[in-house]
């Protein structure tokens, strides 16, 4: 058996166990987790020795000594209705008050915002109080029946991953920890000095699995514990008086709390950015970079390669940034939960390696009575190994506690198969690419920053709002294309790169994914209508260029051959009939998947096609504009037919049909990839079923395959 590329994780009084393990699995390397700690006998075992380092909270003698250098971030507090002319605003009400601490350090009146939210004006100071007693703000002379908010610092009292561990393992009595500011001269001296000590200390260690670095992305809990705002994205978490003045100091303009705050959405990344917030991140990210390669020097100083973890403290450690590869990063591993996630990871630039962290995490919420980790852990694996063929990570691996896995003995035995699986990849594909027939663009308002992460709200968690959006990139990710993430600046700066040759805008009105105001710029929608116009491709999923300006919802009706009643033209008669014969439903077998859809949506102009409508709306429809094409997608889940529907689209409005069964095969539930400096194709098969398929190679049937549940077949063509 091949062995390497695995790492495991351990757990306490398990040595035995852990051995075995690492023989099953062929893994050549081990981490410890958050509470435990690589004991002498397993570290010398002649694997490689990850250890999980934490940056701000390694050591909880120092922070209690200096709680005035505790991580703040900016509140919002809930709304009050003002029922009389004076009115009390409890700060904390809403949040968990063991993670959080109202700052009374810092001047309320420089740093907070009372803002009535009926007419968006900022409170006058001179009309509130901070009772600091009881934690609540005093407004008089209110408006009657205006909301009113505050926006407020709090210092976070409990770090929230270890918060999250402590709730979901149930550690009952044991201390929480408190994350220190980075910012603050004490602490960066303090976390500098601490790094050098403990890698003198522990020279067994090879690899130091950076947790991340400094500040933890955004995550609220409510009064009883249970997540309140979660964004995986978020730089609020990273703000403080500090911070703020430093930002002043280097963009040569103040920041308010507001620009924070944001109305209470915290600038998720379904908000289209502000300048401000666009410049916050700037700011974060070159400062983070400067900060974590003093680390990671340091690590190298002491012959250790340096690994960061794709997430907990992660602000600011864009890997897609223009600051990341400065920190000089050995690799990155992050958590796989779909193939979308997986190519975020795999195609990061500026390191030697990346890992997955694949799931189901060995925690007892899945180890369970009840739970079927080998369920998790299979579909995990399909999704995550159709893109693995396009981009593969160097290595793999699973977190959590070990000790858990020891009563499930299948599930242990599902691992060992995938470990082996993503082994032979590696073994036949020799660093070669596979093929890709032309490169895609998906346009939104983050571009480049945001490669493989749109519509998603936290990581790769399902979404009855998002999935129809996600699964467009879930598809993506395992498509035998490749793909650029563009943004409006892009396209309005420097215009469409001539390798692209189909644009994607997918996502629901006024959210930056789809663009909202972004599209009534004429620079903007004139360039992509001379592009499609001159052969361009265009597919809209959603609401796609929505905006409701100058007479049109969807600014870019004309190329797309649709547009959407929002209830101002409901005079205006529409007649859509239905033709369904088309290249797009070829191979399309099952009822169309649209998942939520788009209600409303008609088809206008002289030159579309509809191929599916519910009622009198539609929810497929085809458009030429010139010498280009488009496709309409009222939505689009991931699953393995709208894979296949995807592509086809993307084929058509490319005008690349006949190039479509250059390497191909018939059946939905399967997919190929092709590596032509090997002469080899692979066939994958995946679900948990049998399937039968046409291998086609140069529009010609190759071969007749019957593959077993979750197969994937080599097969040499040449």
């Amino acid at each position: 058996m091949i062995k390497g590329k695995v790492t495991i994780p351990t757990d306490k009084n398990m040595n035995d166990y852990i051995k075995d393990i690492i023989e099953k699995w062929g893994a050549d390397a081990i981490r410890d987790c958050d509470g435990t700690k690589l004991g002498e006998e397993i570290t010398g075992l002649g694997v490689k020795n990850y250890s999980t380092y934490l940056t701000t909270r390694n050591d909880q003698d120092f922070i209690r000594e200096n709680m005035d250098e505790v991580q703040q971030l900016y509140l919002m507090s809930e709304p009050v209705v003002a029922t009389s002319n004076n009115i009390k605003i409890d700060l904390l009400k809403g949040y968990f008050k063991e993670q959080f601490d109202i700052d009374k350090v810092h001047d309320e009146k420089l740093w907070w915002e009372v803002i009535d939210r009926t007419t968006g004006e900022v409170l006058d100071n001179n009309k509130w109080t901070f009772d600091r007693e009881n934690g609540k703000v005093l407004i008089e002379e209110a408006v009657m029946w205006h909301k009113y908010t505050v926006n407020f610092l709090v210092y976070m009292i409990w770090d929230p991953t270890q918060m999250y561990n402590h709730i979901t393992n149930d550690w009952g009595d044991k201390p929480h920890e408190v994350p220190y500011d980075c910012r603050q001269p004490k602490s960066q001296k303090h976390m500098l000095e601490l790094l050098e000590k403990w890698l003198d200390e522990n020279p067994e260690i090879d690899v130091v699995r950076f947790t991340t670095f400094f500040h933890h992305f955004t995550l609220c809990f409510n009064e009883i514990g249970k997540e309140k705002f979660v964004d995986w994205f978020g730089y609020s978490s990273s703000v403080s008086p500090k911070a703020m003045e430093d930002f002043e100091k280097d963009k040569g303009y103040k920041l308010r709390s507001e620009d924070i705050v944001d109305e209470g959405y915290y600038n998720s990344p379904f908000r289209v950015p502000t300048k401000e917030y666009k410049d916050y991140i700037d700011f974060q990210s070159k400062w983070v970079a400067s900060l974590a390669k003093k680390m990671v020097d340091m690590c190298h100083e002491k012959g250790k390669e340096a690994m960061m973890f794709l997430g907990d403290n992660w602000i600011g450690t864009e890997p897609y940034g223009k600051y990341f590869e400065n920190i000089g990063l050995d690799a990155v591993v992050g958590s796989v939960g779909n193939g979308a996630t997986m190519r975020m990871i795999s195609d990061i630039p500026g390191v030697k390696y990346t890992e997955g962290r694949f799931l189901p995490y060995f925690f007892p919420d899945v180890f369970t009575e009840g739970g079927d980790p080998v369920k998790e852990g299979q579909e995990n694996w399909l999704q995550a190994r159709r893109a693995i063929l396009r981009k593969p990570l160097e290595r793999i691996g699973y977190g959590g506690y070990l000790g858990l896995t020891k009563e499930f003995p299948e599930f242990v035995d599902e691992v060992e198969k995938i470990c082996n699986e993503f082994r032979e990849i590696h073994e036949t594909i020799k660093g070669t690419k596979s093929y890709t027939s032309l490169k895609v663009g998906v346009l939104n308002s983050w571009g480049k920053l945001r490669t493989w992460q749109t519509n998603q709200v936290a990581h790769a968690l399902w979404y009855r709002e998002i999935y129809s959006y996600v699964g467009v990139i879930e598809c993506l990710s395992g498509m035998p294309v490749d793909v650029e993430f563009i943004s409006f600046d892009d396209i309005k700066e420097r215009g469409i790169s001539d390798d692209i040759k189909v644009i994607i805008n997918a996502g629901d009105a006024y959210t930056a994914w789809s663009g909202g105001d972004n599209w009534m710029d004429e620079k903007l929608v004139s360039k992509i209508r001379e592009w499609v116009y001159n052969g361009g491709g265009f597919i809209g999923v959603g609401d796609p260029t929505a905006c409701q300006y100058q007479g049109r919802y969807f600014q870019l009706d004309d190329v797309m051959g649709v547009d959407k009643e929002i209830g101002f033209s409901l005079s205006t008669r529409k007649y859509n009939d239905i033709n369904d014969k088309h290249f797009l439903l070829e191979d399309i077998d099952e009822e169309l998947d649209f998942g939520e859809g788009m209600d409303g949506v008609y088809a206008k102009g002289d030159n579309y096609q509809i191929l599916s409508k519910d009622r009198e709306y539609s929810n497929l429809v085809v458009n030429t504009f010139g010498k280009g094409r488009s496709v309409y997608f009222a939505g689009l889940p991931y699953t393995p037919q709208n894979c296949r529907l995807l592509l086809r689209a993307v084929y058509f409005v490319a005008g690349r049909e006949d190039e479509m069964k250059k390497y191909y095969v018939t059946n939905v539930n399967t997919e190929c990839a092709a590596f032509e400096e090997l002469g080899k194709v692979v066939v994958i098969n995946n679900t948990r079923y049998i399937q039968n398929t046409d291998l086609i190679i140069g529009g010609e049937i190759k071969e007749q395959l019957k593959l077993n549940p979750m197969e994937m077949r080599w097969i040499e063509y040449k």
